[in-house]
């Protein structure tokens, strides 16, 4: 595939091999959620050195540098990069692999903090700028909701942005493009436990109890006819059971069975309409076989839906970095979540997908075999650049 003419920074392409020394350092250390302590300190020694006004211990190992532009007062934009690793144990056998058994980078965090770093420091150079930027790298996305905790701790009290943005690499899109639109770009994360609560007994004599695991299969099954049968075909929607468990040997029916698993939509009233219902099937379902359901239901992320006017504006600057020809204007939303979704549920702004190559070897996001491409700095590196210019109107 040939790589698309466009027109990155030439600081990025002067430092790019500065920027991929920094992001294979990020690789070998991963931490996880609310324990990146030497992520936090790496990325704000360096932002320190750019010169930037750096506050640590937000949401316990945020870091936010704010730049003042040069040209004056003006609006305030916010940048935001994710800083955690997975419970994965790498299996690339890279150089620069996991130095932490069990912790890695699989879903591109260091690449994204890579290019939020190296963005601010080429903008430190020159602030050619009117307004505020403040560069947010921000904890513990992966399940445990840094980005709400940071937005609970005040993080736009104390660094009043007017608009926010994000962005994500996307395997299996080339290096070079971009996808961006206004609306759904991410699906909602809930998680649900249903225990169904039976009358154990001799498994030789069933009809002395009341079977947990019988009814757990019912509700399994019934919990298939919500999406099909009371969401709107035009909307999305997804419920997966994930686990399934109950019982510890071959001739007992136990008390108890579980079941685990997620639910994923766009649409808020889909999501209301999903949890009643998911909560009412597995009760009267297991009700009918003797049994009683209950269920613990949590939202963990809200949607990820992009604000129009901020979404012409990444697309402009995507557009002048990687050219508009190369940027998906129509991406098909994913029904996987990010936790961005919270400062956006605060402020507008705009999330936006960078390619990152093919997906040979497993190249997946959140696979043991994944790597960030380091092809893709350069691109976002430049987009966080000209997204500034734009978004403060700046030449």
């Amino acid at each position: 595939m040939t790589v698309p003419s466009c027109s990155p920074h030439p600081r990025a392409t002067e430092l790019v091999d500065e920027f991929i020394t920094w992001r294979h350092h990020l690789h070998a250390h991963p931490e996880t959620a609310f324990e990146e302590r030497l992520t936090s300190t790496f990325l704000s020694e360096k932002l320190s050195s750019f010169g930037l006004d750096v506050k640590t211990g937000i949401a316990k190992t945020g870091v936010v540098a704010t730049l003042h532009g040069k040209k004056g007062p003006g609006k305030r934009i916010g940048l935001r990069a994710d800083m955690d690793a997975l419970d994965v144990h790498e299996t690339t056998n890279l150089p620069y692999a996991s130095k932490h058994p069990g912790k890695m980078h699989a879903c591109g965090h260091d690449g994204h903090m890579t290019m939020l770093l190296g963005a601010a420091k080429i903008l430190a150079e020159n602030p050619d700028f009117a307004g505020t930027v403040d560069f947010i790298f921000q904890p513990a996305e992966e399940n445990e909701g840094g980005g709400r905790e940071m937005v609970r701790e005040g993080l736009f009290d104390s660094h009043p942005a007017d608009t926010v943005y994000g962005m994500h690499n996307w395997p299996g899109h080339d290096v070079g493009t971009m996808a961006v639109k206004a609306g759904p770009m991410m699906a909602s994360y809930d998680v649900f436990e249903i225990v169904i609560e039976g009358k154990g007994c001799h498994a030789a004599m069933p009809h002395l109890g009341h079977d947990p695991i019988t009814a757990a299969g019912q509700v399994l099954l019934a919990l298939q006819t919500i999406v099909a049968r009371n969401v709107n075909p035009l909307k999305s929607a997804v419920i997966s059971p994930t686990q399934i468990f109950g019982g510890d040997t071959w001739n007992v029916i136990p008390d108890i069975a579980t079941i685990r698993g997620t639910v994923r939509t766009f649409d808020p009233a889909v999501q209301d309409a999903v949890e009643s219902r998911l909560i009412e099937t597995a009760q009267y379902t297991a009700q009918a076989l003797g049994c009683k359901a209950r269920v613990d239901y949590q939202r963990r992320y809200p949607a990820t839906i992009n604000s129009p006017a901020e979404s012409q504006i990444a697309l402009a600057a995507a557009s002048k970095v990687v050219g508009t020809d190369q940027v998906d204007t129509n991406p098909e939303p994913s029904m996987a979540s990010e936790d961005f979704a919270f400062m956006l549920n605060v402020k507008p702004g705009c999330y936006i997908w960078i390619g990152n190559g093919p997906t040979d070897g497993n190249r997946l996001l959140h696979n043991a075999a994944y790597d960030f491409n380091d092809d893709a700095i350069i691109y976002g590196v430049s987009y966080w650049i000209a997204l500034v210019n734009e978004a403060l109107s700046c030449a």
